[in-house]
């Protein structure tokens, strides 16, 4: 503070005797001032605290305009620019001139009304001077060091954010109108790009977009007199056919700049652009940049596409079009409302120079660039879909050719006819027919594959597209498309050879199957169609490769609403005649399933179709899945697999009894809940031996709810046959409440497709989570989803909706043994004669479990326990019976 008071007496010492003073007086004074000036700035970290600052940037600034212009005056450009370069040096005995360029940087950056008396002074036309002979006339460096070579870069950057700070101001551009060399810069950027200075170039284009920035209708009316644009265009042909495509491009922008931001003031720019070829320059220049190295020429490239993006909106008039609207369309469309008064295209020789560039390249970014553009108009007003699409068609158009562009234009391409439904709520019916001949002709496979997929989009945002393209034809040509393939994938079962465009037909044909289940969804009209065409045959021949199988499995769901039998018919043979091994088929085809078995209707068609007997042969085929350790063929099969196997085949059948008295009824009279215990005792999980047990002493017990608790806590570890019979367990006990079906335990895998790039991974997940991830936590405490399996274990009532369930759970009590875990195999038998007589506790329960003939099913299952009064079961399952036998009817029973 005390150094700017200082400052600030000297200043106003100098003010008072400086008109007394001769010129080479006072500027020898102001000259001995600035680096005190400068030394209190950089104390100051930059605050400078001046009260006669405008006055200082004023004096400043004028003696730095007047040493300038005696360094010009009357020299040859060469040697006028080589003054200029040692007046503005740092070193070297013009020194000053560098003292007087580092001030005027500083003031330049303080406030506006300081800025303005930089202006004022004259400075704006003196350095659009310098900058016209720094571009126009490159130096030959001879010996120059690095340091000099430092010093210039210094320079250069003082002296173009000076000039950037000045031309931002329309004051600046009023100034810069004293001189001549505005338009001689313009003009000397469109014909000497190849000869000028290659260090001023980047700068010159700045400086020169900054001033285009801030046009005056002074400075447009001055660029017209002098015919600047039409001299640029004309010179901008001539670089065109010499210059590389990317000099071209950065040269064009800066002319495009000027008429393109002078446009809001004045059309006379745009005028005079228009009326001298300027299209047509653009489109030889950008159809030059055809083939660029990616990034090369950018971002000039990309500037010259924006402002023709911009320039489609600059025009006199409004334009009018009528469409034609065809019907039908989507029913929250209406085209009224879409006319707005936004941003809407009102010049279309800008865009007609876009739509030529993409109909004559095949280049992928410019391709792309220009697709990026059309979004970007439509966004700007909803209105301007239509306004281009009928008139000038390019959409309609580009469909005729887009199967000639690079993948990833076809790519964009066709998210763009997808957002004119998505985004606009407008079907485009001649389009769309095009777009369908496009797929029927499959001329470049992977473009059909993508417009099938835009198809597909639109088909599942609205329901009246499964009209459209069954209307259309598109519907049967899929069909017979796919009958095709399902004849040469019959044909080829069994005697797979190699084919090289196994990969692209195989991910054609997985569309069209979607396409297929997206227009029958929700359609019986489609699916109707689809049978009377005689495709389920066909149809079902795709379940057996998993990329195919989920659409499949749709259509066939779909075909359910028409006909329970046939699907029942063939999902239930699929399960029969699937391997032992293809687990991950069955496990499709059981959730496919149960999806269907959510309507009552669907039940009786599951028990005619031998629906019951299908599911439990699966669990048959499964002996031994689950020994500890595992065995065979089996080891190779994740454990997780098999519970999930086990559990969807218990959820189906749940389902099939739920609510349901004649499956309920047909379950129990054809002895299936007895083959299902001998089925889930035979998983390699219980016993099977048949040797009696050996009693012991029991020092504790635990519940079920604790053995649930050791089974999922990594603190407390039990053998991995115990957890799982108690996973089987805890689904019969769910079964038995009947919400067995309303469970969701294991997570939905990924199609083939999807989970390729996750192979690496899988074994070591598959180890980490032997079982249903679902219930795999860390920490010594249950998940309350666990304790869910069990429901609570003080519950007083519980009501039994299929009684036959805890028949099979009693019938696997003796098989929850393994030799060596003699004392843990009793302890879990006495949890689950604890659970049997917490769930017959009313005497409802014991009715119902009576009449199904659990009392027998005690007495058969566990005679050994029975005729020993030391087996550690005598005493509960005595309980259990005494239970049962208040409630038996039949006095054979009894005896």
């Amino acid at each position: 503070t005390l150094l700017w008071d200082t400052l600030g007496k000297q200043f106003v010492e100098y003010e008072q005797v400086a008109p007394f003073l001769i010129p080479e007086e006072q500027q020898r004074r102001l000259l001995e001032f600035l680096p005190l000036f400068l030394k209190a700035w950089e104390q100051s970290a930059g605050v400078i605290v001046f009260p006669n600052i405008q006055l200082l940037a004023s004096e400043v600034s004028k003696l730095l305009t007047k040493e300038i212009k005696r360094n010009l005056n009357g020299k040859p450009a060469e040697e006028a620019r080589l003054a200029l370069e040692q007046l503005l040096k740092q070193k070297g005995e013009a020194g000053d001139g560098h003292l007087l360029l580092k001030s005027v940087y500083l003031l330049s950056q303080t406030d506006l009304r300081t800025l303005w008396s930089i202006i004022g002074s004259g400075l704006p036309a003196a350095l659009m001077q310098c900058l016209y002979l720094f571009f126009t006339v490159p130096l030959k460096k001879t010996s120059d060091d690095r340091e000099t070579s430092e010093d210039d870069a210094q320079t250069q950057e003082m002296l173009v954010k000076i000039m950037l700070n000045m031309y931002k101001e329309e004051q600046g551009i009023e100034e810069l109108l004293v001189a001549d060399k505005l338009q001689s810069l313009i003009i000397a950027t469109s014909s000497l790009w190849d000869q000028c200075s290659h260090s001023w170039k980047v700068p010159t284009g700045c400086v020169l977009r900054t001033i285009s920035k801030a046009q005056t209708k002074n400075s447009i009316v001055y660029l017209q007199a002098v015919d600047c644009i039409k001299i640029a265009v004309q010179n901008l042909f001539t670089l065109a056919d010499t210059l590389p495509a990317c000099d071209v491009c950065e040269a064009a922008s800066i002319v495009l700049c000027f008429v393109k931001d002078s446009y809001p003031v004045s059309s006379a720019l745009l005028t005079e652009f228009e009326n001298n070829d300027g299209y047509q320059l653009l489109l030889k220049i950008l159809l030059r940049c055809e083939g660029l190295q990616q990034n090369e020429g950018d971002p000039y490239l990309d500037e010259i596409l924006d402002m023709l993006t911009c320039l489609t909106t600059c025009g006199k008039t409004e334009l009018k079009v009528s469409g034609n609207i065809v019907h039908p369309q989507l029913p929250h469309f209406d085209f009224e409302r879409a006319q707005s008064s936004g941003m809407t295209v009102k010049n279309l020789q800008p865009f007609q120079v876009l739509q030529s560039i993409f109909q004559r390249s095949s280049d992928q970014h410019l391709c792309g660039r220009i697709l990026s553009a059309i979004g970007t108009i439509w966004a700007w007003d909803r209105v301007n879909f239509f306004l281009l699409e009928w008139t000038l068609q390019p959409i309609n158009q580009f469909t005729d050719i887009i199967h000639f562009k690079p993948h990833p234009v076809q790519v964009q391409f066709f998210r763009l006819v997808e957002s004119i439904v998505l985004d606009l709520s407008y079907v485009p019916h001649e389009i769309l027919k095009k777009v369908e001949y496009l797929i029927k002709e499959n001329i470049v496979p992977f473009c059909t594959l993508t417009a099938l997929q835009c198809l597909l989009s639109m088909t599942q945002k609205d329901l009246l597209f499964s009209d459209i393209f069954r209307d259309s034809g598109l519907l049967g040509l899929l069909l017979a498309l796919l009958r095709k393939e399902a004849k040469i994938l019959r044909k080829s079962a069994g005697t797979h050879l190699p084919n090289p465009k196994e990969g692209a037909e195989k991910e054609l044909n997985v569309v069209m199957l979607k396409m297929v289940a997206a227009l029958t969804a929700r359609s019986v009209r489609n699916t109707v169609v689809l049978k009377d065409y005689g495709m389920v045959p066909y149809i079902k021949i795709f379940l057996d490769d998993e990329c195919y199988r989920s659409a499949t499995l749709s259509i066939l769901e779909q075909l359910s609403v028409i006909n329970y039998e046939e699907y029942m018919s063939i999902i239930i043979g699929a399960l029969c005649s699937s391997t032992q091994w293809e687990l991950n088929l069955k496990l499709d085809l059981l959730k496919s399933l149960l999806r269907i078995l959510e309507s009552p209707k669907s039940h009786s068609a599951f028990r005619t179709c031998s629906g019951f007997n299908g599911l439990l042969s699966l669990l048959s085929d499964m002996e031994g899945a689950l020994q500890d350790p595992p065995a065979g063929q089996w080891a190779a099969v994740g454990q997780n697999c098999i519970l999930e196997l086990v559990f969807y085949a218990l959820q189906g059948i749940t389902a099939a009894l739920h609510l349901d008295p004649v499956n309920s009824t047909f379950f129990q009279r054809n002895g299936l809940f007895e083959k299902m215990a001998e089925d889930l005792g035979s998983l390699g999980c219980f016993w099977t031996e048949g040797n009696g047990q050996i009693p012991v002493s029991l020092e504790k017990t635990r519940t079920f709810a604790e053995f649930l608790d050791a089974a999922f806590c990594s603190s407390q570890p039990l053998p991995e046959w115990l957890k799982n019979c108690i996973w089987i367990l805890s689904f019969l006990d769910h079964m038995v409440k009947g919400t067995l079906h309303q469970e969701s335990y294991f997570k939905e895998r990924k199609p083939e497709m999807e989970e390729a790039r996750d192979d690496q991974e899988a074994p070591q997940a598959q180890e980490e989570h032997p079982h249903p991830v679902a219930f795999k936590r860390p920490g010594n405490k249950l998940p309350a989803s666990a304790y869910m399996l069990w429901g609570n274990p003080e519950e007083k009532d519980c009501t039994i909706v299929h009684p036959g369930a805890v028949c099979v759970m009693v019938r696997l009590l003796p098989k929850l043994y393994k030799e060596g875990y003699a004392q843990l195999s009793q302890e879990i038998q006495c949890a689950l004669v604890d659970h049997i007589q917490s769930l017959v506790k009313s005497e409802k329960s014991r009715q119902v479990m009576c009449e199904c003939g659990l009392l027998s099913t005690v007495i058969t299952s566990c005679q050994d326990a029975f005729c020993s009064d030391s087996h550690p079961l005598h005493l509960p399952l005595t309980r259990v019976f005494e239970k049962l036998a208040s409630q038996a009817v039949e006095p054979h029973v009894l005896r």
